[in-house]
């Protein structure tokens, strides 16, 4: 069951991307090839499909136009990507089972192909078929997550900062809920939004994308020193190779497994009074850990 919820998401939210995004014809092409060649690199669309299954579980069924809120977020998510594959940050040649857009188009069609799918996103939640009150909260919210304070670019920065230095748990916890986890939440709560939730429901949804959203970096972690390059679909041990700080170094891979199952068990519990409704929501969070095992 949850592989096919999985399945049809991804189709979902691509159908939504190749519709939204620039042809790979349209002037100038080369950065619209460069776009696509990372938006359609093979990703799990998995931040779309928390986005559309926590709409669902607010509305009862999947709201209409749902499906652009997710493939803004993708855009988000993959500009991210571009951005930290290049060569000042990870310096990384694969990404996803494909040479990364800086490989295969240059360093600086690659900065400029990272910058149009961010602005491209925010086009795109600009127009969404919601209230205009729910449009501003999605696009406030998808800007902090991404940002400085406690978001994305924030976690990149202190990951960047903390390489060959000795890692401590308050700031291996910081990169992880705001590199990773931020965009996770703001997935889950940017559906609520659109859907229409209520603040207490919205509550409940931010502990469970808090807690999963951990869970899912420390699989992360643990995946960079237990798999191949090739099941990866991206360079394996980079973690190891630039002393990052990771929960496997500082915990060792068993505790952090079971710290990731820990996580995970909490994230379950913050929507059990959404009944069956979060059943979905709480298969994929046991997926987020499952898949490294």
């Amino acid at each position: 069951m949850l592989k096919e919820i999985l399945i049809q998401g991804q189709k979902t939210a691509d159908a939504a991307l190749e519709r939204l995004l620039p042809a790979g014809t349209e002037y100038p092409s080369s950065i619209h090839q460069a776009m696509r060649h990372s938006v359609f690199a093979g990703g799990k669309r998995l931040r779309p499909i928390l986005c559309m299954e926590a709409a669902r579980m607010i509305a009862g069924s999947l709201p209409d136009g749902v499906d652009e809120l997710g493939a803004a977020i993708e855009m988000l998510h993959t500009y991210s990507l571009v951005h930290d594959d290049l060569p000042a940050l990870d310096n990384d040649d694969l990404r996803r089972g494909r040479p990364t857009c800086h490989k295969a188009f240059g360093e600086a069609t690659a900065i400029l192909a990272g910058d149009a799918l961010q602005t491209q996103a925010y086009e795109v939640m600009a127009h969404l078929k919601c209230p205009a009150e729910a449009r501003v909260q999605i696009i406030a919210e998808m800007a902090h997550s991404t940002g400085t304070i406690d978001g994305m670019i924030g976690g990149q920065v202190v990951d960047l900062e903390s390489e060959h230095v000795r890692p401590d748990l308050h700031t291996l916890e910081y990169i992880h809920r705001a590199k990773t986890g931020a965009l996770i939440v703001a997935s889950l709560l940017v559906g609520c939004y659109y859907a229409g939730a209520k603040p207490t429901e919205i509550q409940r949804v931010r502990e469970f994308g808090r807690a999963s959203g951990l869970a899912f970096q420390i699989a992360d972690d643990i995946l960079d020193v237990t798999q191949t390059s090739e099941q990866l679909g991206k360079t394996a041990g980079k973690d190891v190779t630039a002393e990052k700080v990771t929960y496997p170094a500082l915990f060792g891979l068993e505790r952090a497994s079971a710290m990731a199952d820990e996580l995970i068990r909490n994230a379950c519990s913050a929507l059990d009074s959404f009944g069956s409704r979060a059943g979905t929501l709480k298969e994929i969070a046991r997926y987020l850990v499952e898949r490294n095992k």
